[in-house]
């Protein structure tokens, strides 16, 4: 049966739900002058850090236009950006922009402060529930639907808040695997995936809920996983939460817990990518023949005390 793990190779002590993953890479001053300009000195500086530890030979480069103590503008590069058709390299990419602002600085700062600000523009965020449900299914009334509505009742059933997000029905684009989140945390596009970042940022409990489509989880789905690897980047950046939990429901059509062998090596790495402790799964078999899970003797039941265990660790 074919199947694959989505997420590029990590060290094993990145993938750990009982840490933040925060890392502090070593860092080498490649650059550092003083340039004055006509209205202001401004401090260049130019540096070098090795995320080795994170991925094999990724190296991040930052430069940064310093005023006094404030910083004016930040420019990101890492060698993972760089495909190897490509004729530029992160290190020759980030000297040549280090010429360029010095010559800049002297005469006209002001396009340099535009196009790189220190910071990102904040945006309003949706308040935190704590329990979020990924449900990766296209057909929100089916047997997937059935399990979201177990778990957010026993949600409510313990005081909690709960959010169900539909994938197929938002505008996520795929991801192309630029790993420019590595330089900043976030990712270039501007999409319905930032709401879904924030909302697993906040969660107490993540739950991802999918059905076998062709051996593997179906493609709404898909998107989200890929594009998860820039909260992935967030928290190896900035740190990020500890103590979360996730779960998988799952349901397959064909007979065999088999059925469910790429579902788990898809759902639990992705977890563990994030942080996330994987506290328990329900894989329901046999579904064509079943039809409506409803008629399953203590499956609601069971669904409703996982979940209730999981938002009371």
């Amino acid at each position: 049966m074919p199947c694959g793990v989505p997420l590029p190779p990590l060290r094993k002590e990145f993938l750990s739900g009982h840490a933040s993953m925060h890392m502090e890479p070593a860092r080498e001053i490649l650059k550092s002058v003083r340039v004055r300009g006509r209205e202001a000195e401004y401090l260049l500086t130019l540096e070098r850090e090795d995320f080795s530890a994170l991925y094999p030979r990724m190296v991040r480069f930052v430069l940064t236009v310093r005023e006094g103590d404030r910083i004016r503008a930040v420019f990101r590069t890492n060698t993972f950006e760089y495909s190897p058709l490509s004729p530029l390299a992160a290190g020759t990419a980030a000297q040549e922009k280090a010429a360029e602002w010095e010559q800049d600085l002297t005469a006209d700062p002001s396009a340099i402060f535009r196009n790189y600000p220190a910071g990102p523009a904040l945006r309003p965020q949706e308040p935190a529930a704590d329990l979020v449900i990924i449900q990766g299914s296209p057909r929100p009334d089916g047997n997937c639907g059935i399990l979201t509505g177990w778990a957010a009742e026993a949600a409510g059933d313990a005081g909690r808040t709960s959010r169900v997000i539909y994938p197929h029905d938002l505008d996520i684009h795929p991801c192309i695997g630029c790993y420019q989140c590595y330089n900043t945390g976030t990712c270039v596009f501007d999409d319905d995936m930032r709401s879904i970042i924030d909302a697993v940022r906040g969660a107490r409990l993540l739950i991802v809920c999918s059905p076998v489509y062709t051996n593997t989880v179906p493609a709404g789905l898909k998107l989200v996983i890929d594009r998860m690897q820039a909260y992935h980047a967030e928290r190896t950046l900035s740190g990020g939460r500890s103590g979360q939990a996730g779960i998988l429901f799952s349901v397959a059509g064909r007979k065999g817990g088999d059925n469910f062998t790429c579902i788990i090596k898809v759902i639990i790495p992705f977890f563990l990518n994030l942080g996330i402790e994987p506290a328990g799964q329900m894989l329901i078999d046999s579904v064509d023949a079943v039809r409506d899970i409803r008629l399953l003797p203590g499956r609601k039941e069971e669904v409703k005390g996982l979940v209730a265990a999981a938002l009371s660790r």
